[in-house]
């Protein structure tokens, strides 16, 4: 079987796993759905709730309709606004399914769904501060949620879900944070949809007629890979594709955002791993990083608001360099506007962003008549500048936004009749610098701040294939996959914010298939994750799981938050 094959089919199989589903919090000895991600923090109040849906069936690809309506006696602005998703799905057969939710066209919610197993029915829980786009909600607006999902005697898992929007009123004494004025979805239509996008040429775009007093604006982008480019972190160049078992175009991916077709900013993509991908018994029961509620890469377009002001529309667009069937992708546009003008100037001062970068690969193969192997190796590496100013209403706002990001993907090859052996070590590294400087009327200096972020996404899979002399075989797989976030703002005064997360997760598991490739069993299952993030007003989250042969055997809060749990602050699990 080769490893094209293995990877397709791996994705449909289910498997037996005894148990039951346990619900609500984390439980030692169950196999149910479990991850160590942090609820979104809330203020200490009672919020408004508006139910988006209640107990909605997925087992068709209709989307599900609802209509939005905001909570009653519960006014804007509010202190926070939190989106909660529930689904779980019947024991039985069925695919990792997409799902995403939508108001007003604009996209709430993205992640996938987990696989049941044959005895057990999973359930899980996602959360997602919505507090930037408080704009869209102040009024009612058609919803809609797209989760497509086959139901036939061969696959029978059923999938539900429900929803909801927590409002935190402000409290005497409070302001509300700042959101944007505006939010502006890329989308399939008005009321919501992905676009697909099936090779470098094909873009999402969309043209706004925006208002003319545009201080900051950024844009939220979501790229999830699918069909052929699923595991493009696995692809390697198209002249070696067929004799490495592999998908071609390389294992380089990349977001680019244009302004009227000028080059506007860089959404790299994560390597987001599905509860079916590459072996299903490695996410039982802890899924990948994000799997379940995806994150969305925010591009800074501030330094465009001046041309976006001029009262002309204005085209975004969105492509994936190097697509290779295909990419769902959506994005939504905020708008941050002066209040103190209703028409703003300035203009765009520096951009070298440039088109899309063409990866570095370096092939260093040996062929010999029963075997291949050594190293494919795709680099690729962007320093770019982009600067803009605005003239407002309290004087000129210049911002310069200098950014590197550097991607590396080393495949390492053993191929022959009977063993295939692909070990990938994968890393980007985001560094952002992000400097806003205020000048009044008579060009006097203002306000100046820095914002400084990093991201560090490591992946590391290392697959081995073995078929044995009656054709039966073996798979093994272990991974490593991490998402890092480092950001520091730095005001005038010289008083600084830090924050940082960590979110690490750790499977491995060794497959048997019979001489049919029908999967007999596994052995060595285990999977762990750590989530780990604190800033410098003291708050400390900190969790680690692990499980082993598809159950949760260990849960452990307040690691690296010990100082501060003794001092009373909240940690981990909290």
């Amino acid at each position: 079987m080769s490893k094209k094959a293995i990877l397709s089919f791996i994705t449909s199989v289910s498997f037996a796993t005894l148990g039951t589903a346990a619900h609500g919090d984390l439980v030692i000895g169950s196999p149910n759905t479990a991850t160590a991600d942090p609820s979104v923090p809330r203020p200490n109040t009672r919020p408004c709730v508006a139910q988006l849906f209640t107990n909605f069936r997925f087992d068709d690809f209709s989307p599900r309709l609802f209509q939005y309506v905001p909570p009653t006696n519960c006014p804007g602005p509010w202190l926070k606004v939190v989106f909660e998703g529930d689904f779980s799905v019947t024991q039985g057969r069925q695919f990792d399914r997409t799902a995403n939710v939508w108001i007003g066209g604009t996209n709430i919610y993205f992640g996938t769904t987990s696989e049941p197993s044959r005895m057990v029915s999973r359930s899980w829980h996602v959360e997602r501060d919505l507090t930037d786009y408080s704009a869209l909600l102040t009024m009612a607006r058609p919803g809609e949620i797209v989760l497509g999902n086959l139901v036939n005697p061969t696959y029978t898992g059923v999938i539900f879900g429900s929803a909801n929007l927590q409002f935190y009123p402000v409290e005497d004494r409070e302001e509300a944070p700042i959101s944007a004025d505006l939010v502006l979805p890329l989308s399939a239509g008005p009321i919501g949809g992905t676009v697909s996008l099936q090779t470098s040429a094909s873009t999402l775009a969309r043209s706004f007629n925006l208002p003319t007093n545009i201080e900051r604006a950024f844009l939220d982008v979501y790229a999830q890979s699918q069909a052929n480019d699923e595991f493009w972190y696995t692809c390697v160049p198209d002249d070696v594709a067929d004799e490495l078992q592999s998908c071609g175009a390389t294992a380089f991916r990349e977001g680019e955002i244009t302004i009227d077709g000028q080059p506007a900013g860089v959404a790299p993509i994560y390597p987001w791993i599905y509860t079916g991908g590459i072996d299903p018994y490695l996410w039982r029961p802890i899924p990948s990083v994000q799997t379940l509620n995806f994150v969305p890469y925010r591009v800074d377009l501030t330094p465009f608001a001046g041309l976006l002001s001029n009262g002309q529309a204005h085209e975004i667009a969105l492509r994936v360099h190097n697509a290779n069937h295909r990419f769902e992708a959506t994005a939504s546009l905020l708008v941050y506007l002066d209040q103190g003008s209703n028409r703003v100037t300035g203009g765009l001062t520096r951009n070298t962003i440039g088109p899309g970068p063409m990866p570095e690969v370096q092939e260093d193969l040996t062929r010999t008549p029963d075997r291949i192997s050594g190293t494919v190796t795709t680099r690729s590496s962007r320093v770019f500048t982009v600067a803009g100013f605005v003239n407002t209403s309290h004087g000129t706002v210049r911002t310069e936004i200098e950014q590197a990001i550097n991607f590396s993907n080393l495949q390492e090859f053993n191929i022959t009749a009977l063993v295939y052996v692909q070990n990938i070590v994968q890393t980007t590294s985001i560094s952002t610098l992000t400097t806003i400087r205020g000048e009044d009327d008579e060009g006097n200096r203002g306000g100046h701040r820095t914002e400084s972020k990093q991201f560090e996404w490591p992946l590391t899979i290392d697959f081995s294939f073995i078929t044995n002399p009656d054709n039966s075989g073996s798979q093994s797989t272990s991974i490593h996959q991490e998402y890092n976030s480092r950001e520091r703002v730095t005001g005038e005064d010289r008083r600084a914010f830090f924050s940082e997360t960590s979110n690490v997760v750790t499977p491995a598991d060794t497959l048997f298939f019979d001489s049919h490739g029908a999967v007999t069993g596994n052995e060595g299952q285990r999977n762990s994750q750590r989530y780990f993030s604190r800033d410098s007003t003291g708050a400390c989250y900190s969790r680690r799981i692990a499980a082993a042969d598809g159950v949760l055997t260990l849960i452990r809060d307040g690691e690296g938050c010990e100082d501060r749990c003794r001092d009373g602050e909240r940690c981990g699990g909290e």
